[in-house]
């Protein structure tokens, strides 16, 4: 039994290339790092056969299935029958990721928001959480969420955040939960870390978004799963904790959200 403080990457792409090649090592890192679970996303449904092949593959690993927003209009669209079949499968734990990305994909918001709402109906089905995507969309994205959810309530986690305070604010006051990424470690993200320190921190998950946006020291270099450390202490100093206390609170909140995961490990 180790004494190093356990947390869970909520969010990886174990997938892609620069990952998979080497994903024995990863996994082991990641676990002597301390980071006891990893969530990969499936961002295309044609590819989940080989992200659930992952998951099956490693103890740690657990994985989510749905299609990103930027590729909404390139993609078959998903429907709600091809999401709750594939939330059969013990290690699914999530629906999507999906949501809404007007960066470079404006020109695809219609389909974008159709597959929004098909992942959403997915989630409320299953009972499992929402894992979205948000960029340069917030109002949409505050005003379609909030609709939805007085419609019939659903979890989420609004992944990677690092939108504004008022879409932060609007998720929150849905009981949403907000993870934080490497960005918040970035020397300039002051401004999002002051809307994580608004935030509870009982509604607080950590990740990667693997192989991307990797923390200092390794800003610009690949990123894997043991690096959720690194922004983990950014948190544990955005909220006065010691690393040991914030590595706990956000367990609890991603067994909380996550709760499949706790069950799948409570029958292994």
């Amino acid at each position: 039994m180790t004494d190093t403080p356990q947390i869970t990457d909520s969010h990886c792409h174990l997938d892609f290339p620069n990952l998979v090649d080497d994903l024995d090592g990863v996994v082991a890192r990641a676990v002597a790092a301390g980071v006891t679970r990893m969530v990969t996303i499936c961002t295309r449904l044609r590819n989940e056969p080989s992200v659930r092949s992952i998951a099956e593959a490693h103890a740690p690993v657990f994985y989510a299935a749905g299609t990103h927003p930027m590729s909404a209009a390139e993609e078959p669209m998903a429907t709600v029958a091809d999401l709750t079949a594939l939330a059969r499968h013990p290690k699914f734990v999530g629906i999507g990721e999906t949501g809404l990305d007007y960066h470079y994909t404006a020109d695809s918001k219609a389909a974008q928001q159709e597959s929004l709402l098909v992942h959403i109906e997915a989630a409320r089905r299953t009972g499992l959480p929402l894992i979205i995507h948000a960029r340069d969309a917030d109002d949409d994205m505050a005003r379609i969420l909030t609709a939805e959810h007085r419609a019939g309530a659903f979890t989420c986690v609004m992944h990677c955040f690092s939108s504004g305070r008022a879409l932060a604010e609007a998720t929150l006051d849905l009981g949403f939960y907000l993870s934080m990424s490497g960005i918040a470690a970035f020397p300039k993200s002051q401004e999002l870390r002051d809307c994580f320190a608004a935030a509870p921190v009982d509604r607080i998950l950590v990740e990667t978004d693997a192989p991307y946006l990797a923390p200092p020291p390794y800003r610009g270099k690949r990123n894997e799963p043991a690096f959720t450390v690194y922004t983990a202490r950014v948190g544990a100093e955005i909220f006065g904790m010691d690393y040991a206390a914030f590595a706990a609170r956000t367990q609890a909140n991603f067994e909380r959200l996550f709760n499949k995961v706790t069950s799948y490990e409570a029958a292994a």
